[in-house]
C-alpha cells in the first residue's frame, strides 16, 4: 500500500505559515488536501476562502469538509488520534498538511510518524520552515519578538528557557525546504545574501526559496518525497527539551489581496527518444544543479521500450519508473521544468535536447 504523504509546515509567529497554507488551499488543483491545525482560530481565514465553511462556529474536535474537496481538522487532544481519524476516511486524503504552532519544535512531531498505528500508512513528504525574511535579515527571528516571548510565557507546556535563536536553529536543522517569506520587503541584494546564509546553515540539498505572500506553486510545496521520519539523525536538535505540547499562536500579518506566482516560472521541453536512461538521468542531475531547477517532471521515450519512462526530480534527487505504454501518442520526451523566475530557458532546453 502506498503511504499518504504529509507535509509539516513550521515557523515562528508572523512568518507567514497561514498565508502559505491559505494560498495552497486556494490553488489545490483538485488535490484532496487534509489540513491539520492547532485551532480553527489560528487559520485566520474568512469563510469565503474555505468556500462557505463557517469555520468560526466549529468546535475544537471537529473535522470539517470543505467544498473544494479538502478537509480541515484540529489537533484536538492528541496528534495520533487525529491522524488515525484522517487515515480512516474514505476516500482518504491525497496529501496531509500539518501546521505546527509557532514555538513547537518540528523534530518531535516528525518522530511521531514512527508511531506503530500510523507508520505503515503515512510518511513525512517534507518539512517546510517558513521564515520572516525581513526580520531575519535584520537579526531578529520574528516581526514582533516581544509578542513571541509573551506567547511562550503564557503557555506552560513550552520550554521557557531556550533562547529563540536556538529554537530557530532547530527549525532550520529539521527543514527540507526553507521559504524566505516577505522577500518583497528586501532589496535583491539583501534577499540573495539571506538565501545564501540560510543555505549554508541548512543541511545539504535543502532548497531555500524566496517568495512574498506565501505564493508557492503547489507542485513545489508538495511532493518532495523525503521520508523525513526515517532520517532523524540528520535533523539534530540544538537542545533537547522535548515539549510536544502545541501553543495556539496565529499569524496576524496576513493580507487579503492575492498575489500570483511572479517569483516562479515553468516551461515544457520536448526532446527525441532517449537511448540510455541512466546517462539521461545523470545529465538531468547536472542541468538541475547548474541552473538551480526546483522541480522537473514528465516522461521520456526510451529506444526499444514500449512503455513511457516517468521522471520526477526534486532538487538533485531523481525518481523514475516505467508507467504505461505510449499507445498512439507520439514517442517523445516531454518534461516540465519549474524554478524561481529568471531561469535560462534557452540554455536548459538546449542542454536537455542535446
Amino acid at each position: 500500500m502506498q503511504k499518504i504523504p504529509a507535509t509539516v509546515v513550521t515557523g515562528f509567529l508572523g512568518a507567514g505559515k497561514t498565508t502559505l497554507i491559505r494560498h495552497m488551499l486556494q490553488n489545490a488543483e483538485g488535490k484532496r488536501i487534509a489540513l491539520v491545525i492547532n485551532e480553527f482560530g489560528d487559520l485566520g481565514v474568512d469563510g469565503e476562502i474555505l468556500r462557505g465553511c463557517g469555520i468560526e462556529n466549529c468546535s475544537d474536535d471537529d473535522i470539517v469538509e470543505l467544498s473544494n474537496g479538502c478537509i480541515c481538522c484540529t489537533v484536538a487532544d492528541d496528534f495520533i488520534p487525529t491522524m488515525e481519524g484522517l487515515l480512516a476516511r474514505d476516500p482518504a486524503p491525497d496529501h496531509i498538511v500539518i501546521e505546527t504552532s509557532g514555538l513547537a519544535l518540528p523534530q518531535p512531531l516528525v518522530r511521531a510518524f514512527n508511531w506503530p498505528g500510523i507508520s505503515t500508512k503515512v510518511t513525512v513528504d517534507g518539512v517546510v520552515t517558513v521564515v520572516d525574511g525581513k526580520a531575519v535579515s535584520e537579526g531578529r527571528f520574528a516581526h514582533d519578538v516581544a509578542a513571541l516571548d509573551a506567547q511562550r510565557a503564557a503557555d506552560d507546556g513550552l520550554d521557557h528557557d531556550t533562547p529563540l535563536g536556538e529554537l530557530f536553529e532547530d527549525q532550520i536543522a529539521c527543514a527540507d525546504m526553507i521559504v524566505v517569506n516577505k522577500a518583497d520587503l528586501l532589496s535583491a541584494a539583501e534577499a540573495d545574501e539571506l538565501q545564501t546564509r540560510l543555505k549554508a546553515e541548512a543541511r545539504n540539498s535543502v532548497q531555500v526559496l524566496k517568495t512574498s505572500m506565501g505564493a508557492l506553486p503547489v507542485d513545489v510545496l508538495l511532493g518532495q518525497g523525503v521520508g523525513a521520519e526515517e532520517d532523524m539523525a540528520a535533523r539534530h536538535e540544538v537542545h533537547h527539551h522535548h515539549h510536544d505540547d502545541d501553543d495556539h499562536g496565529s499569524d496576524h500579518h496576513d493580507h487579503s489581496h492575492e498575489h500570483g506566482h511572479d517569483e516562479f516560472e515553468s516551461f515544457v521541453v520536448t526532446a527525441p527518444e532517449v537511448d540510455d536512461p541512466e546517462a539521461f538521468k545523470a545529465k538531468l542531475v547536472a542541468i538541475i544543479a547548474e541552473h538551480d531547477v526546483l522541480r522537473l517532471k514528465g516522461f521520456a521515450a526510451v529506444t526499444g521500450k514500449p512503455m513511457r519512462l516517468t521522471l520526477q526530480a526534486v532538487g538533485p534527487r531523481i525518481d523514475s519508473y516505467f508507467d504505461r505504454p505510449f499507445g498512439s501518442e507520439t514517442r517523445e520526451t516531454r518534461l516540465v521544468v519549474i524554478g524561481q523566475s529568471g531561469l535560462d530557458q534557452a540554455a536548459i532546453t538546449a542542454a536537455i535536447q542535446k
